[in-house]
């Protein structure tokens, strides 16, 4: 990331840069840090379709007025690292002064890491020997911190774990049913999402402080979907396992699949990586429907197989929702949250029709509206809409640890 001429006139404010990179996009949110390091939100963005033919910039400023809208081009963002140079070029006429501090999403954290770590070359190393239990995610969450470590590597950075806030579970929880020298090798089950679920903690905290101590479900609905129960502020289970295949069907990943299907795929010849690609590209809504996993286009449509899609999804994640009732003996508050919970009505109806004899009743027009209590007042379970911000989460951690705190 270069380092930019502070403008004439303008006033220098330390700021704090949060990265969240994926497989196909790098999302970017500056943070101005005021008085008592009150976090205030600048500008947001992110390259999408990176590795595609029509590669996207696209930011916003706290306002949502859009900064910069336009295509790059293909050889500078054929992957995460020359897609960072994109956005360092582009933030490098944005800011006052270098940012104090990077904090980036990683995915998996292992069985060690449990909360947040300043990266130093010990920590990366151990960071990538996790590639194998997150080969979508950890590769590309890795990458832009390498950029930055070899283009400014006096800057602070900070790795949020996906996987932290699952570290409270129980031994019980985090068992399979496996020899005992596995889970002593780290197999176990990990959970992800965690960001985003301690977000809505934190949230809920603020704005529903009774409902907290209770037994809540949450269900984070995007791509990756996996639904967590919290019971007094902590996660006590979750659908997610060893990896970010495990529980529910997600947009291209399968969720929950029968390990024997896998054995059957090689005997058929499919080797490691062919099924790999499978389970993580080919899957899930986009495999069920055979159009693809945008939940927009499928309730669009009047195809069987997306209708198929979309029954199977309200399904299992119904049924995966009931399911951590049992980890809690009860549910007391459902949160849909993340792109799909947050605003496909129709799949939040369908989900909770399932669960009508938990005493889950919504009403149709606060549900259309997207809450964020869409439940009924008779509702034995309630039920809220709360949008998800990982982004401030790791702004938070990040500039803790960078303060010393």
């Amino acid at each position: 990331m270069q380092h930019d001429a502070v403008q004439r006139g303008a006033v220098q404010r330390d700021s704090l840069l949060v990265i969240n990179a994926g497989s196909s996009s790098i999302k970017f949110y500056l943070y101005d840090i005021g008085p008592g390091d009150e976090l205030t939100p600048r500008l947001g963005g992110q390259v999408e379709g990176i590795g595609t033919s029509h590669p996207r910039l696209r930011a916003r400023d706290a306002e949502g007025k859009i900064m910069v809208e336009r295509g790059i081009a293909p050889s500078h963002a054929a992957d995460v690292p020359n897609a960072q140079e994109v956005v360092g070029m582009w933030l490098s006429g944005h800011l006052t002064g270098v940012p104090i501090a990077v904090g980036h999403r990683v995915v998996h954290g292992g069985p060690e890491l449990s909360a947040p770590v300043l990266i130093d070359d010990d920590v990366l190393a151990r960071l990538e020997s996790f590639t194998s239990l997150a080969p979508l995610h950890q590769p590309n969450n890795l990458a832009p911190i390498k950029v930055i470590r070899e283009r400014r590597p006096g800057i602070a950075q900070v790795a949020c774990f996906d996987t932290a806030f699952h570290r409270s579970h129980d031994a019980l929880a985090d068992h399979y049913a496996l020899p005992e020298r596995f889970y002593e090798e780290g197999v176990r089950r990990y959970g992800f999402h965690g960001l985003s679920y301690e977000y809505l903690v934190q949230r809920l905290g603020q704005t529903l402080p009774e409902v907290l101590p209770g037994k809540i479900v949450a269900a984070h609905l995007g791509n990756g979907v996996s639904a967590c129960a919290i019971h007094n502020g902590r996660s006590v289970d979750s659908t997610m396992g060893f990896t970010a295949l495990e529980g529910l069907p997600m947009g291209t990943r399968p969720g929950r699949l029968d390990p024997g299907i896998v054995l059957w795929m090689m005997e058929q010849g499919m080797s490691h990586d062919e099924i790999e690609h499978l389970l993580y590209h080919d899957c899930g809504l986009k495999g069920l429907s055979g159009m693809g996993n945008d939940v927009r286009e499928l309730l669009e449509s009047d195809s069987p197989r997306a209708r198929l899609a979309l029954d199977y999804f309200a399904w299992r994640v119904a049924e995966g929702i009931a399911g951590l009732g049992c980890a809690m003996n009860g549910i007391d508050t459902l949160v849909f949250t993340a792109g799909i919970g947050e605003n496909a009505a129709p799949i939040r109806a369908a989900i909770c029709e399932r669960l009508g004899w938990l005493g889950i009743a919504i009403d149709a027009e606060r549900n259309a509206h997207h809450g964020p209590r869409i439940s009924t007042g008779d509702s034995r379970v309630g039920v809220y809409v709360v949008r998800t911000n990982e982004e401030l989460v790791i702004a938070q951690h990040t500039l803790a640890l960078v303060r010393g705190r």
